[in-house]
């Protein structure tokens, strides 16, 4: 059944489901009937051998028709008294060892021409024996299971035809949902599957698939401006390094002039692999990453320290501020990547002291600058963009939406605020409770935060 359509499915499932329906419900009238039947007859037989008992056979004669009934009256012996005319003078039954009333079936007997049923009831010193014919209520069961065997497979004939249609119709919202899926195109946006209007599980699922489509064209936009977006970022440095190269290879160039067009075109390429790794980034960054426990000290401490010698020379300081015991759970290189770029931003568009912290949940970055533009924020985290709103800063636009990317991947999310950005991350645990600090310890961190708040007002 596997390979049929699912209206036939559903069809057939029904018609099998109404055929045993309909034989057990036919077997149930045809046992009851006969059990019906029967217990009528046995009352007729103790009737008549009550009868028989009484006024003896031709006393009964009269209330029952002599073709559709018989008796007999036996010995204990098995010796036929009397029996009624016509009936041969063999016993009907064995009443050897009878001891109370007995029902049974015997074939064909004269003058009855049909199957009977008989009673042998002990009555005083004899045993009388009556019998009635069985064509009736054969006549009748034959009858019941004629119309049974024609009207069943009519009725389940009907029944399947009838549930055809319905899962026919039951199944027209999805016919139609998939005619309209057909139809849908890249070039057409915005267009949705029809949904039924009863609120089942079609309509459900109407609504999961539009919803899916919506999501695919938000995913295909996005995709699409990033192609947009990459393509006019990569046509600068394209275009420089080819005009540097052209003037290059005129003739008259001198030492010089060769040397500073060699090293642009070094710069443009420089550029261009700075670009191609970020795309990297962004691309590569939502697979699956490789979780390791980081301490997290260690972790924005070896941060800090790769930018210490850069930000000596423009005067500015970097503190890290870890709880102790702080693990984070995952890529040590894309998080790296992710406060790495986070930090060459505050150290290139922020001022004043430039902190790196961690708490439970959460890694930031933050300076003492004047921050994000509030305009600038819903769209921050967006490839290629950019607070001066023009393509022409040293940078790409890529920061962000890598330290987003980044942070997505690790099951988290990223957020600016004034001039702080902070990663989000499910996975960072306190790994062993805090340990109170000596009072030695205690009055080094007084000092040094004196000092950096000190170095930080010298700034402004």
């Amino acid at each position: 059944m596997r390979g049929l359509p699912i209206r036939l499915r559903v069809a057939l499932t029904f018609a099998a489901a109404m055929a045993v329906v309909l034989i057990g419900l036919g077997a149930f009238l045809y046992l009851r009937l006969e059990l019906a039947l029967d217990e009528s007859i046995d009352n007729a037989l103790r009737a008549r051998a009550g009868e028989v008992s009484v006024g003896g056979l031709e006393g009964a004669a009269t209330l029952i028709e002599r073709d559709e009934t018989l008796a007999q009256v036996l010995t204990p012996g098995g010796e036929v008294l009397d029996a009624t005319a016509g009936l041969s003078r063999a016993p009907l039954v064995d009443p050897r060892g009878l001891s109370g009333p007995r029902f049974e079936e015997a074939g064909v007997v004269a003058p009855l021409e049909s199957r009977v049923r008989l009673l042998a009831a002990p009555r005083d010193e004899v045993v009388v024996v009556v019998g009635t014919s069985l064509g009736d209520r054969d006549e009748a069961l034959s009858r019941l299971l004629t119309l049974l065997l024609i009207g069943g497979p009519g009725g389940l004939a009907l029944a399947s035809l009838a549930g055809y249609w319905v899962a026919g119709r039951a199944l027209r919202p999805v016919e139609a949902m998939r005619r309209r899926a057909a139809e849908l195109s890249a070039s057409r946006p915005g267009e949705r599957l029809p949904v039924p209007a009863a609120d089942d599980e079609l309509r459900r699922l109407g609504e999961t698939l539009n919803a899916m489509l919506a999501s695919l064209e938000a995913a295909l936009e996005r995709e699409r401006r990033f192609v947009d977006d990459a393509s006019h970022e990569l046509r600068t440095p394209l275009s420089l390094f080819k005009t540097e190269l052209e003037l290059a290879l005129r003739q008259g160039r001198t030492y010089d002039e060769l040397r500073a067009a060699i090293v642009s075109s070094a710069e443009e390429a420089d550029r261009l692999i700075e670009l191609a790794e970020a795309l990297l980034v962004v691309a590569r960054a939502g697979d699956a990453v490789l979780r390791v426990d980081i301490e997290a000290e260690d972790l924005l401490g070896a941060v800090a320290e790769r930018f210490r010698a850069r930000a000596a020379e423009t005067g500015r300081e970097l503190a890290v501020d870890v709880a102790p015991g702080l693990v984070v759970s995952g890529d040590r290189l894309l998080l790296e990547r992710a406060l790495t770029g986070l930090v060459d931003n505050a150290l290139r568009h922020g001022k004043g002291l430039v902190r790196l912290s961690a708490c439970v949940g959460e890694l930031s970055v933050a300076d003492a600058g004047p921050g994000f533009p509030a305009d600038f924020l819903p769209r921050a985290f967006e490839r290629f963009s950019r607070a001066d709103g023009a393509r022409t800063g040293p940078g790409f636009g890529l920061g962000l939406a890598i330290v987003d990317t980044i942070a997505r991947a690790h099951g988290g999310s990223a957020r600016a605020e004034g001039a702080a950005v902070t990663i989000e991350l499910p996975f960072t645990v306190v790994s062993r409770p805090l340990v109170q600090a000596s009072e030695h310890d205690q009055e080094k961190e007084v000092h040094s935060s004196r000092t950096r708040s000190a170095g930080a007002r010298g700034r402004r």
